[in-house]
């Protein structure tokens, strides 16, 4: 079967949930997913860093929680129906919860569809544009360095 000369090129699709922080759009990548969890009762732990809510139990197993506003130095968390918290899973470091104000969707973003970041800070690795919206791409290691 010729082809015409045409090359195919086949595009990298990644799979990104959208949640918002504060009135922004920031997307993480799926593959660090491993649970959404309503918010619920935050045990506190003495001495922790400061970005660090607590811990909580989740099926037997305990997660710390970060606040990933406090962590970007935003305004602090605050709760209402729509916060949940994302457990991320970590290779070597096991699990981690972020709060996160709201879940928005799932977006498919091709490489094309994404600008890499320069100067975006530490905590952005890059900008995908769906639809009309921006969403700026977590850079989930850099956020999660320091906690461990």
């Amino acid at each position: 079967m010729a082809n015409n000369g045409l090359e195919v090129i086949e595009k990298v699709v990644k799979q990104y949930i959208v949640v918002m922080v504060g009135s922004e759009q920031y997307g993480i990548d799926i593959r660090y997913i491993d649970n959404i969890v309503r918010m619920q009762k935050i045990t506190r732990v003495p001495k922790a860093q400061y970005y660090f809510k607590g811990i909580i139990s989740l099926r037997g197993e305990i997660i710390p929680i970060m606040s990933i506003r406090r962590k970007m130095d935003l305004n602090d968390d605050t709760f209402n129906n729509a916060t949940r918290i994302i457990i991320l899973k970590l290779e070597e470091k096991g699990s981690l919860g972020i709060i996160v104000d709201e879940v928005k969707e799932v977006v498919n973003l091709s490489d094309d569809e994404i600008e890499k970041a320069s100067n975006k800070g530490k905590f952005i690795n890059g900008i995908g544009k769906h639809e009309n919206d921006l969403i700026s791409l977590l850079e989930i290691n850099a956020i999660v360095e320091e906690a461990y």
